[in-house]
């Protein structure tokens, strides 16, 4: 299986230049409302507004005059995905090219073995691509549903080991340069529940206030806001509540095999220009693509039938991201952010 999975990739990349044409792209073309967050998309086809198709090319908002550069141990580099291996298909070992390329921490946003979660899935089909040493590393995972399908998700945490958090829990905290990260379980009925007063809502209640930081960045599996083909995860609320209090900026997650971005808002779904979260969904690892049902409310771009990564720069003041697309140009999203 690994054999034609490799013989894939290399008929992949020499019809990579014919890749564009696979690629369904809805852009939505309003200007972002958070101070601070400039850029745009750029894609071969898009909509105003999130309806009907048409040109679009977006270049970046101008930002503010340029200021001297932190200290290089102050910014935290992030790079990653969700939704990543199987072992029929041969995008993972693209997109892991391009994690390999870049220096950082690399995140992950749940269903890493896609095909089950099993200590065979991970190693004979996650294992060659983003397992290899060089980023297994410096992997820092998120868990998601089809990992609870092998054993408890047993093999998931001795495959990541200490990286992974506790294996009964699947939830922890890590800094990159001055930003906190926290890897939540969505999974919430394998974890005693995620709302308001189940141990993993206490935890990261405690630990904001404890490790109080101006900027904030949190990731887990099940999106709380989707166009996708499921609804979002509405038992993430009040995590997203703990979240939003705190002045939090960013949150990421997978399970939709795409990529969309929200413009800031509460976490009931309101838009927030001042104070909002920013949602981002990169379930565009490896996995086989969904299409998009009708746009979410606060919904600014999608893209479905791409694979890449997310890229993202942490100042101790704000922050830069950009989806890097394994087939190049044809689809890319970027802007930047001051934190709250």
């Amino acid at each position: 299986m690994r054999l034609a999975k490799r013989i894939l990739v290399g008929v992949f990349v020499l019809g990579i230049a014919f890749m564009a044409g696979a690629i369904t792209a809805t852009i939505a073309n309003t200007p972002l409302p958070m101070l601070g967050l400039g850029g745009g998309p750029a894609a071969p086809s898009g909509s105003p507004g999130g309806g009907q198709p048409g040109p679009s090319s977006i270049s970046p908002s101008p930002g503010p005059s340029p200021s001297p550069s932190p200290a290089a141990e102050d910014v935290g580099v992030l790079v990653g995905a969700g939704d990543i291996s199987a072992c029929d298909r041969y995008e993972d070992s693209l997109t892991a090219d391009l994690v390999e390329s870049i220096p950082g921490i690399v995140f992950t946003l749940g269903d890493n073995a896609n095909e089950g979660g099993t200590a065979g899935d991970f190693e004979e089909c996650y294992g060659p691509s983003w397992g290899r040493p060089s980023i297994k590393e410096r992997t820092r995972p998120t868990i998601g549903d089809n990992e609870y399908q092998a054993f408890g998700a047993k093999d998931y945490f001795r495959y990541f080991g200490k990286a992974a958090g506790p294996a009964d829990k699947g939830y922890y905290a890590y800094d990159a340069g001055a930003w906190r990260v926290y890897v939540l379980n969505s999974n919430c009925s394998k974890v005693g529940g995620c709302g308001r007063g189940s141990a993993q809502w206490q935890w990261l209640s405690e630990d904001l206030t404890a490790e109080a930081r101006r900027c904030v960045l949190a990731m887990w599996h099940h999106p709380l806001f989707t166009s996708g083909p499921h609804r979002g995860a509405a038992s993430m609320v009040d995590a997203a509540t703990l979240l939003y209090d705190a002045g939090a900026e960013l949150v990421l997650s997978g399970s939709v095999h795409a990529y969309e971005r929200f413009a800031p808002q509460d976490p009931e779904g309101e838009a927030d220009p001042e104070r909002g979260l920013v949602h981002i969904v990169a379930g565009t690892g490896g996995a086989k693509p969904v299409t998009f049902g009708s746009p979410a409310p606060n919904s600014l771009v999608r893209a479905s039938g791409v694979f890449g990564v997310l890229y993202l720069e942490l100042r101790p003041d704000s922050y830069r991201f950009e989806f890097r697309e394994v087939a190049g140009p044809a689809f890319t999203d970027a802007g930047d952010g001051e934190c709250h």
